[in-house]
């Protein structure tokens, strides 16, 4: 079964917005793993608009299940990890004045940096995944970094889902066999929903994880927390 890791970046955006604590983001996170959820995700960012680096020590002690914590592994970002320890870390190569992630690390490129990253996370005891793209070089560069796992990056697929291209999921499962292959364990995340959720888990061969934020905090405002949790739980069986 592949589990479910919520993104709460949403929620500290929505605190953020007016000030104090409400949302009670620490409350929130206790209430998505009582209600079924598997795992929590943030991604702080230098300008800490959403997720405050603050946040990520908050977290610690009421995390029971897994802790995923994503970001560019800036020196600041790489300390916060270190000192929190987090079940898993998914490095992405954001942009400082990027709204989101918008792609994945060229692997091939960067190999000698993710190399000395991946290590010092290891030798930590914490999981690492590498946000990347489904292509096949890529899936190759991941593998020899070294990673535990690749998180494919979604929007493409979701993208082309909405518009009735059932085809576009073919690269993420080649690219996926590809990695388990390699020994590298899969992971996703980005613009996936419960609207293409379950035709994605369908055609991913040994998806271990996906990571959700925007999608489900958008559809629990109508359908309510509780219930789109656990509605996203039904599709991943």
């Amino acid at each position: 079964m592949t589990k479910l890791s919520v993104n709460v970046n949403k929620i500290a955006t929505l605190r953020n917005s007016r000030g104090g604590n409400t949302p009670n983001l620490i409350q929130v996170a206790t209430d998505i793993q009582n209600f079924g959820g598997e795992g929590i995700t943030i991604h702080p960012r230098p300008d800490e608009r959403h997720i405050r680096y603050q946040d990520a020590y908050d977290l610690k002690p009421i995390v029971s299940t897994e802790y995923n914590i994503e970001g560019n592994p800036i020196p600041k970002f790489i300390e916060l990890v270190l000192a929190v320890k987090p079940t898993q870390v998914t490095l992405v190569p954001d942009a400082v004045d990027a709204i989101t992630s918008n792609a994945g690390w060229d692997t091939k490129k960067h190999e000698g940096f993710l190399k000395e990253v991946i290590s010092e996370f290891k030798r930590n005891d914490i999981r690492t995944s590498i946000f990347v793209d489904p292509v096949s070089e890529i899936i190759e560069g991941a593998a020899i970094t070294g990673a535990d796992r690749i998180e494919l990056y979604t929007e493409e697929f979701a993208s082309e889902y909405a518009k009735g291209n059932l085809k576009a999921i073919q690269p993420y499962s080649v690219c996926a066999q590809q990695a388990i292959d390699l020994g590298v364990g899969v992971n996703a995340g980005h613009d996936l929903s419960l609207d293409n959720i379950k035709f994605f888990k369908e055609n991913i061969p040994g998806l271990l994880e996906v990571s959700i934020g925007h999608a489900l905090i958008s559809e629990s405002i109508y359908l309510g927390l509780e219930n789109v949790v656990n509605m996203y739980l039904h599709r991943l069986k």
